[in-house]
């Protein structure tokens, strides 16, 4: 159904962007690819072009608005028009609120929020001159699930939800121009790998974590039949049940999960990251964090996390009799 269709992706050089590019090259269309990481980016259009897609790579920095305004100028010229457009890029750090510096905190929502923003405002004129147009925005579950220690990144997720709910609106009477957001569990990608670390101890990410191709092939799903949005992964749907339900027992709990692990882990300097700089590492689709996710897999994580809920509502309405 894609064949020959022009995508343009940002943060394609790694994780979940490489994953994405790798995935819609299999149906033969045209990639844009861009990120900042220019070697790293080739490196992803020559495993794309070995699969059948013709590839042109744009550096960019999507926290630069120019930036985007020539990316989408450049996928226009490269495909004849632009179909698809998959917002990807995001970076993060981790570090409580005043350890982070400011201009670290701002670098994350700029890059995160302001460059979905970004890329929307670019491409949409293309998509409206054409009467039709795919935008896909790879959100995950941080908009819906606040993330103690990563407020810049969680304050980014959660606007980029805002944004794209209002968009959504203000596009009704462009019925052919789409705007689906995915929602993805915890991936296996270098991600944690490239972030700022602020706490003086090593990162690992919390499991499961979920195979980068499910959520490419999801994000690959949304091209073919776009929807509104798309919750990836059953720990996607869980959290997102918890939090709507007890926000307060929720992050309780996240909290005290990640400060445990904060104190037990080993101790590590602290870093930028690629904040502000691309890193020579990490620049393949897995992050080496575990196995892949499958459904069956994560039932004993679901299950333990029902009861956890279960017991500490029990234990709270108890409290307050």
């Amino acid at each position: 159904m894609l064949n020959q269709k022009t995508i343009v992706i940002t943060g394609a050089s790694s994780g979940a962007g490489k994953a994405i590019a790798l995935e819609f090259a299999q149906q033969a269309n045209k990639l844009v690819l861009a990120a900042r990481n220019m070697v790293a980016l080739e490196e992803t259009a020559e495993e794309c072009r070995a699969l059948g897609a013709e590839v042109k790579c744009v550096q960019t920095d999507v926290s630069e608005p120019t930036a985007l305004i020539n990316l989408a100028s450049e996928a226009d010229d490269f495909g004849n028009g632009i179909d698809v457009w998959v917002n990807n890029a995001g970076i993060l750090a981790v570090g409580s609120f005043t350890d982070t510096p400011l201009e670290v905190t701002e670098q994350v929502i700029r890059t995160n929020l302001l460059g979905y923003i970004y890329g929307a405002h670019a491409v949409m004129p293309y998509f409206k001159k054409q009467g039709r147009g795919i935008l896909i925005n790879n959100i995950s579950i941080g908009g819906f699930m606040p993330v103690p220690y990563g407020v810049g990144y969680s304050a980014s997720k959660f606007g980029i939800r805002g944004f794209s709910s209002a968009l959504k609106a203000e596009l009704k009477d462009f019925p052919d121009i789409h705007v689906c957001d995915a929602y993805p569990a915890f991936l296996d990608s270098p991600g944690i790998q490239h972030a700022a670390n602020y706490t003086g101890k090593v990162l690992k990410p919390a499991p499961p974590v979920y195979d980068p191709r499910r959520l490419a092939m999801a994000i690959v799903s949304l091209a073919e039949n776009p929807r509104s949005e798309l919750m990836v992964g059953s720990i996607s749907n869980l959290i997102r049940l918890a939090y709507g339900i007890l926000p307060g027992i929720t992050l309780t709990i996240t909290k005290a999960v990640i400060s445990t692990y904060l104190n037990q882990a080993k101790d590590s300097g602290k870093t930028n990251g690629n904040i502000f700089n691309t890193l020579a590492f990490g620049n393949a689709v897995f992050g080496g964090w575990g196995l892949p996710g499958r459904p069956k897999a994560h039932r004993k994580y679901i299950a333990a996390g029902l009861l956890a809920t279960t017991a500490l509502s029990l234990l709270l309405v108890r409290k307050t009799r």
